[in-house]
């Protein structure tokens, strides 16, 4: 007897409100949905949980980071993992130039593939680097950024420690954290300053997004 085909997932619609952050991207932004549905979930990226809140928890809320970042900013998504917050932030800001970098072999191919299919929706001239943002070879391959961004990678004093190499002076940082994090914030303040950040500050965006708005730390890294 034949055993039942499991059925596949239901993708999310985009919201009203996706149509005015992607614009033109975002049948590029729903063909992105629809993998970290799929692909994502059976690869372990995205908990199967997460499928009916995609574009709020986790596209929209990624998007809202364009906010603060810099027109035709050349950025760096550290941890990367299945592309939160870069390439949604890539998608509803065509002017960036994005390089994505994440250290496990699975992610990268997911990413990979992800990239691949994009670049024919959206034509985006997006890399995508294997390794940690501490590593030399990293920062090398990279090259020089005007913006790091981070989406609960690590603690705020480790995550400015691992991106030194990329954190160049006037570079940066913008870190999508946590509200434990944003609590503790004032009292890292010395900690980051001492780590050589400057203007540290917390910022609310995505106000129209509804329940995607979030708030994200941002700090630049300070030179001679």
């Amino acid at each position: 007897m034949t055993e039942p085909a499991h059925a596949a997932p239901d993708v999310p619609a985009p919201p009203p409100v996706a149509r005015e952050v992607f614009g033109s991207a975002l049948a590029a932004a729903e063909a992105f949905v629809a993998r970290l549905a799929t692909d994502g979930v059976a690869r372990g990226l995205i908990g199967p949980r997460e499928v009916p809140r995609l574009w709020e928890r986790h596209v929209l809320n990624s998007a809202a980071v364009a906010e603060a970042v810099p027109e035709d900013a050349r950025v760096v998504d550290v941890g990367s993992g299945a592309g939160l917050p870069g390439i949604p932030l890539g998608l509803a800001r065509p002017d960036v130039a994005l390089t994505l970098v994440e250290p496990m072999a699975r992610r990268v191919e997911f990413l990979q593939e992800a990239v691949a299919e994009l670049s024919g929706a959206a034509r985006v001239p997006w890399r995508v680097v294997r390794g940690r943002a501490e590593e030399r070879s990293v920062a090398a391959a990279v090259g020089a950024v005007d913006v790091v961004t981070a989406r609960a990678v690590a603690p705020l004093p480790r995550l400015v420690g691992w991106c030194r190499g990329l954190l160049r002076p006037g570079t940066q940082l913008v870190a999508l954290v946590g509200a434990r994090a944003l609590q503790e914030l004032p009292s890292l303040v010395p900690e980051l300053e001492a780590a050589g950040m400057r203007d540290i500050h917390s910022r609310a965006v995505g106000a129209s997004l509804g329940d995607a708005a979030t708030t994200v730390v941002v700090m630049t890294r300070g030179g001679r």
